[in-house]
């Protein structure tokens, strides 16, 4: 890959990051925060998103804990290029890898130029563990590109607690303080609120409508306070792991430019979408498949998600056990059966035929590289005995966006129709039922 000479904003990539960050120009992004997948050994396949999409967040690591620094060093060394002098560098982890990355972290930027071990605190602890405290905290490293004296720093507050306000006094021009000694010599408390120290206690509650349903998702909160404290409205903010794009969301309301980057497709496009509704214009999305070569090489679920998202529809609440059904088209509510095979045959047909009528409907669609004169005998045959209408959408169609894919009752299905509105919260299993305790390890 060839370095460009600026860098372009608005923008999220669908790509490995190493990849990504090593076109970048040099010394051009003010603030880059990651939340890299932690060392965790383990899989995590949730409903994610308000159209419950399904996502599978893998964070395996075959040879041990040194291949997985090693992994993030590479893509660190190219973080440390491209940030300024001025700049700031935020990594998110947890205890699995923390004091490794702390070690790496100190071997690229110089352990001068360490800032702060930021605790996040994130919820109130439940149950009583056997053998362990409470594990309910993360960690973020803070580091300067250079020296600590260059780096943007506006020093993050938190507002006066009521118990503080309510022992203090208010002057007639209604500023809060209290008496130093019998000189009546007046302490005024900062009506900006309390310098925060190194410990912060933000919560996502489970009941919010930011949640999203993905379990590693940070509160909106957490990334102002990082974005406040270590840039000023217009500088750039880089996510290299946006996930589902807290940080980009953050950074476009207090009005920084930035940039994301996420391998997923599933992650990329609903994040764009997730965008768009805070107001975002002209989201440019690069590396997206947009070839049936590339759709091809898609992992089973990247590609399913793809399609659905494609279709403007919605997934099967049900991620096992969904009888054939693996989501909803957007207008119609009708079932989707994803394929991504070639030359789907008559069986597949007459399968989904059964799934269509036991969820009580007359219509549905398969989707899928290409199917055989058997099939299309088969959708054939069942539209004139049982009345029942299968469409085979070919992906080909979806790409080019054919005219035949319209219906009267529809309207277009892809890009044009709007999006779908949130689902019922109780529609989708929580994250906590999907994932399990993680007490258990």
């Amino acid at each position: 890959m060839t370095p460009v000479s600026y860098l372009e904003t608005g923008v999220i990539y669908c790509d490995d990051n190493l990849h990504r960050l090593s076109e970048f120009p040099a010394e051009c992004i003010d603030l880059i925060y990651l939340d890299p997948p932690f060392f965790s050994n383990r899989h995590y396949e949730v409903i994610w998103g308000d159209e419950a999409e399904v996502r599978s967040f893998e964070d395996r690591w075959e040879g041990g804990v040194h291949v997985y620094v090693s992994w993030m060093r590479e893509r660190m060394i190219e973080m440390h290029r491209i940030l300024k002098p001025t700049g700031t560098v935020y990594l998110h982890c947890d205890w699995h890898a923390s004091h490794y990355l702390k070690v790496m972290m100190d071997d690229i930027f110089g352990a001068k130029a360490f800032l702060n071990e930021l605790i996040w605190h994130y919820e109130t602890a439940s149950g009583a563990p056997k053998k362990w405290l409470h594990r309910n905290h993360d960690t973020i490293f803070r580091y300067a590109k250079q020296k600590a004296d260059l780096v943007t720093w506006n020093h993050p507050r938190s507002p006066w607690p009521e118990s503080t306000l309510k022992k203090w006094q208010t002057d007639e021009d209604g500023r809060v303080y209290r008496v130093q000694n019998k000189y009546d010599k007046r302490y005024y408390i900062d009506p900006a609120g309390k310098l925060d120290d190194d410990v912060w206690n933000i919560t996502l509650s489970s009941r919010t409508k930011e949640r999203l349903g993905y379990p590693t998702q940070k509160p909106e909160l957490l990334l102002e306070k990082i974005i406040t404290a270590s840039s000023n409205a217009g500088d750039i903010v880089l996510d290299p792991f946006a996930g589902c794009g807290t940080a980009l969301v953050a950074a476009q309301r207090l009005k920084r430019q930035w940039v994301g980057i996420d391998i997923s497709p599933t992650a990329v496009g609903l994040m764009r979408e997730r965008m768009e509704r805070v107001g975002a214009l002209g989201i440019k999305l690069v590396g997206m498949p947009v070839t049936e070569e590339e759709l091809h090489t898609l992992r089973p679920f990247e590609f399913q998600n793809w399609i659905i998202q494609r279709l403007h529809g919605t997934h099967s609440p049900r991620k096992s056990g969904d009888m054939g059904i693996d989501g909803y088209s957007f207008m119609e509510h009708l079932p989707i059966q994803v394929k991504q095979s070639e030359h789907v045959g008559r069986n597949v047909v007459d399968n989904f035929e059964t799934a269509v009528e036991r969820d009580g409907r007359q219509k549905g669609y398969i989707v899928a590289f290409s199917f055989t004169r058997n099939a299309h005998e088969e959708v054939a045959r069942v539209k004139e005995s049982k009345g029942v209408e299968i469409e085979l959408v070919r992906v080909a169609d979806l790409l080019a966006e054919k005219a035949e894919l319209v219906t009267p009752e529809s309207g277009r299905l892809f890009e044009e129709a709007p999006l779908p509105g949130p689902r019922p919260a109780d529609s989708r299993p929580s994250a906590e039922e999907l994932i399990g305790n993680d007490d258990s390890e």
